[in-house]
């Protein structure tokens, strides 16, 4: 519950908020375009002034309680299809695309050519070499000044460069909590990155999207847990790049849970010395000290999908083997919270010179 002067602190954040920005989400109708909707809605700083689809539900509009029913009165404007049209300088000022790869990779040198700021949730542009697309998007990719001038959108590590940034790549789930479990240990050269490092992930089923999948049927994700994607998911690169780790030192194999939403990774790695509990806790603080929504535990505690599910926070924890230098961390976010859609949120809220968790707790 929050006290008076907890509410009091928060009305005076709100209200040195900038003025409005009139905002548009592309790709409405999916996962990840509902659970933005939900955000900005209740944003002080923003007003969605434009829903659209990316082609999924045909031609015609549809109403926000069709497409998301739980989002019911929450916003008046329905959800047209994509018009490029609409989307200037003179109807919005900032768009989020929640679309498929290929439609942001055509999407966004238009908008930027238009003076917009674009949040693009894709995985379009976060890659930076721009021949790695064949191999893992399985296109090729010709959008070269986009992607050269794109930030990628993790707060923790690129804050700066999201404020200044027209175009933000917005991380995928899957990467977020593994660079957020691994990025400080790197930095402070604890690893022994020669003896590997393995990540073992656990999604629920939200983060495959909504396009009809015949895995994704109720009776094939019930009662069951279902590894896949070795050594080829397209979230390897997005990690070794952020990570600036080889491919062969890294291993990552992605399962898909029996739930709507939540993500959780466990990674293994090995120091290259003995570090106490109390050096390794400290690396972590020191390094999340001024981020709003990573969560560090203490004491041996280790995070669980059920804390974070429906928040837009990144919990993190560890176990430390002392006498064999085996350090397991443990980090666990919302899929399509800190994942998705709050994730995109907090570097729009950068960009605009919001607070950086505006909206988001």
């Amino acid at each position: 519950m929050e006290t008076l002067l907890e509410h009091e602190a928060r009305a005076r954040q709100q209200s040195e908020l900038k003025p409005v920005a009139r905002v548009a989400v592309v790709g409405a109708t999916g996962y990840a375009g509902g659970e933005l909707i939900h955000l900005l809605t209740r944003h002080p700083a923003v007003e969605v002034v434009s829903l659209m689809s990316s082609g999924r539900g045909g031609r015609e509009a549809v109403t926000l309680a069709e497409s998301h029913p739980v989002l019911r009165g929450a916003l008046p404007v329905p959800i047209q299809p994509l018009d490029l049209e609409r989307l200037t300088p003179v109807e919005v000022d900032f768009v989020f695309l929640s679309t498929p790869h290929e439609a942001s990779l055509e999407l966004v040198p238009q908008l930027l050519d238009r003076g917009l700021r674009v949040v693009d949730l894709s995985g379009a542009f976060r890659l930076k070499d721009s021949g790695a697309y064949p191999r893992w998007y399985g296109f090729e990719h010709h959008a070269a000044e986009a992607l050269a001038e794109a930030v990628y959108g993790l707060p923790e590590l690129h804050a700066d460069a999201i404020r200044q940034a027209r175009l933000v790549a917005n991380p995928g789930c899957y990467p977020t909590s593994a660079i957020l479990a691994l990025a400080p240990l790197l930095q402070a050269r604890m690893v022994d990155v020669e003896a590997g490092i393995v990540c073992d992930a656990k999604s629920g089923a939200t983060g495959a999207g909504r396009s009809p999948k015949d895995e994704l049927l109720f009776a094939n994700v019930n009662e069951n847990c279902r590894a896949y994607g070795f050594f080829k998911h397209r979230h390897v690169p997005e990690m070794l790049q952020a990570l600036k780790l080889e491919p062969e030192v890294f291993t990552f194999t992605p399962h898909l849970l029996p739930i709507t939403r939540g993500l959780l990774s466990t990674l293994y790695v090995r120091l290259n010395r003995a570090y106490s509990s109390q050096e390794v806790m400290r690396v972590f603080q020191d390094f999340y000290g001024a981020a709003p929504l990573v969560r560090i535990y203490e004491d041996g505690r280790l995070p669980e999908i059920r804390a974070v599910a429906y928040t837009q926070y990144a919990d993190l924890g560890f176990v430390l083997d002392s006498d064999s230098c085996r350090l397991v961390v443990v980090s666990a976010l919302d899929n399509l919270g800190k994942g998705a859609a709050g994730q995109a949120v907090e570097n729009m809220n950068l960009m605009l010179g919001c607070a950086e968790d505006a909206a988001l707790r």
